[in-house]
């Protein structure tokens, strides 16, 4: 069991909680063999970017930030959380734009790569590990492998 918590205070459609919670449920499942939880924000430039430079001292915007959860840490039912997720969905417009697909799908993108850094990948540091698990997973649950 999977607990998604979506929260998009602007209301960008191409966030819409309907569309995405059930896929975003299935692909962590499909990761995760306990019970967990997971947040996620869709946000704008500002909030992504006064974010990037208090947690990572960089002073830009971003396309998405994830703050994984404790590995150690459990929640009251015995699920653990798996972190949040923060997304910024202007820039995932624009992105989609430039790769010439939909905005939907971009986020769907960025979704996967936030919660493998929850999930502990981290493509800075290791050997390419993170990077091959995204491509095969994005051919799995995006249905192509957008770059």
């Amino acid at each position: 069991m999977v607990e998604i918590v979506l929260q998009n205070p602007n209301r960008y459609p191409e966030a819409g909680a309907r569309r995405l919670r059930p896929w975003l449920e299935r692909l962590t499942a499909s990761l995760v063999e306990e019970p967990a939880s997971l947040g996620v924000r869709f946000a704008s430039d500002r909030e992504v970017h006064r974010m990037n430079r208090a947690y990572r001292g960089k002073d830009k915007p971003t396309d998405v930030l994830s703050f994984p959860g404790s590995a150690e840490a459990m929640e009251p039912e015995g699920s653990r959380h798996l972190g949040d997720v923060l997304i910024s969905v202007p820039t995932a417009r624009r992105q989609a734009e430039e790769r010439g697909h939909p905005a939907e799908l971009e986020l769907k993108v960025l979704l996967l790569h936030g919660l493998l850094h929850c999930l502990g990948y981290d493509h800075e540091v290791d050997q390419g590990e993170m990077e091959r698990l995204e491509r095969r997973l994005r051919r799995t649950w995006i249905g192509e492998d957008h770059a």
